[in-house]
């Protein structure tokens, strides 16, 4: 069946609102047959998402969400294929985890020094044992009455630039690339913005990226088109799916929305070292 391949899924490993198995049975009665978790670097949820799915007809696919700084700006990569046991890439989740929460910390200072009386033990509640993230900080604010909407507290707190934003742990895309390529797995571009073109992606091919995230609810039809023309050009991969989360983010319809088709797949299996 084409069509049914969704690569950007979040689970309660990171800022999802479902456990991997909840996710899983999820994703059958949507009609997808390939699937990949990629929680926030976490990878704790691919054994029982593996197991859900071999007991339902799901193939799931280890996956993972990396956060890559250049120049200040913010890439993200979605690895794919690799051995999730792999002790250096387990090492530096782990330390990156650790670095979450120190940054959600610092962001928590920030909105008490806003008069914003939040709670770090509130955050952490809210994140359940997983990545902690912008969203769980966004979720604790909505919760306690401290913003209007989950959307407002990034609008007017934790956004990009905003007073209460706070940098993640700097990791250069090469970094992550060479990782995830050591752990015997593919790299993408995710979600890519307006502003991954330019002067940004020949350095992130030259680095060695295997592919780009084409299909993406963030992405417009012309963008897509040009991200397709890239792939095409560079002779490199495609991958894409829903990014769901669940919850209160409000995409709750997206899951079979946002696919891609399973030759997509079969290409990055082709192409795994």
């Amino acid at each position: 069946m084409d069509g049914s391949v969704d690569l950007h899924l979040h689970t309660t490993y990171s800022d999802g609102a479902l456990s991997p198995r909840a996710l899983v049975d999820r994703a059958r009665r949507a009609g997808l047959t390939t699937i990949s978790i990629t929680d926030h670097d976490h990878v704790g949820g691919f054994e029982e998402a593996r197991e859900a799915g071999a007991a339902v007809g799901v193939e799931v696919i280890p996956g993972v969400e990396l956060s890559t700084n250049v120049n200040g700006m913010d890439i993200h990569m979605l690895g794919y294929f690799f051995d999730h046991r792999n002790p250096a890439l387990l090492a530096h989740l782990s330390l990156v985890r650790r670095e979450r929460v120190r940054r959600a910390e610092k962001i928590v200072e920030k909105l008490n020094g806003l008069r914003i009386p939040l709670r770090l033990e509130s955050v952490l509640a809210q994140a359940g044992g997983g990545a902690v993230g912008r969203p769980h900080i966004a979720l604790a604010l909505l919760e306690e009455g401290l913003t209007g909407s989950y959307h407002e507290a990034f609008i007017k707190y934790i956004g990009a630039g905003k007073p209460a934003y706070e940098q993640k742990h700097p990791v250069s895309p090469l970094e992550a690339i060479t990782l995830l390529s050591s752990a015997g797995g593919l790299s993408f571009i995710a979600h890519p913005s307006p502003a991954v073109d330019g002067s940004t992606l020949p350095g992130l091919i030259h680095d060695g990226i295997n592919g780009i995230e084409v299909v993406h609810p963030s992405l417009s039809p012309e963008r897509s088109t040009y991200y397709r023309g890239i792939v095409a050009a560079y002779r490199l991969l495609s991958c894409g799916g829903s990014d769901f989360h669940g919850g209160k983010r409000s995409d709750e319809d997206a899951l079979g929305r946002f696919t891609i088709s399973r030759s997509d797949v079969e290409m990055m299996r082709k192409a795994l070292p």
